[in-house]
């Protein structure tokens, strides 16, 4: 009984695996309607030969967007309203935003709590001039109380 029942479960199992294969794969799919079309328009025109013709209600809906077409042509705008006094009081209130130039940080991409570091030059080649020039200690200037170093 119990192999009498796993025959039906797959029996089934292969007969909805060949449906599926069916729906999905071997079934074409209907045709979808054309989205523009067109026809003899109202005013006369020709069809051209790779075109095919308005159906009823497409025909309806022509006739309804070229009256529409129609009545905003027709519209005429009237330019009084320029010279209208209400209309020269009117005056810019936009706000000119100028940066104060301390926008963002120096380097975006550096760590966080670095920014208040200071970098330091690069160290120049070292020569035996350079050497000799770095070697000479600094002296003390009493009267003004400033640190001399002697240049080379």
């Amino acid at each position: 009984m119990i192999s009498k029942i796993k025959n039906i479960i797959i029996f089934a199992v292969i007969v909805v695996a060949l449906i599926l294969v069916y729906v999905f794969f071997i079934k074409k799919s209907p045709e979808e309607a054309n989205l523009i079309s067109s026809s003899v328009s109202p005013l006369g025109n020709a069809v051209l030969p790779d075109q095919q013709p308005i159906s009823a209600e497409n025909s309806s809906v022509a006739k309804d967007f070229l009256s529409v077409l129609l009545n905003v042509k027709s519209v005429k705008l009237d330019g009084s309203i320029f010279s209208d006094p209400a209309f020269m009081n009117l005056s810019d209130s936009s706000i000119l935003l100028v940066p104060d130039g301390n926008e963002g940080r120096p380097n975006p991409f550096a760590p966080i709590g670095s920014e208040n570091a200071t970098v330091a030059p690069p160290a120049p080649a070292k020569s035996d001039a350079t050497s000799a020039a770095l070697s000479i200690p600094a002296t003390s200037d009493t009267s003004s109380g400033n640190t001399v170093v002697p240049l080379n």
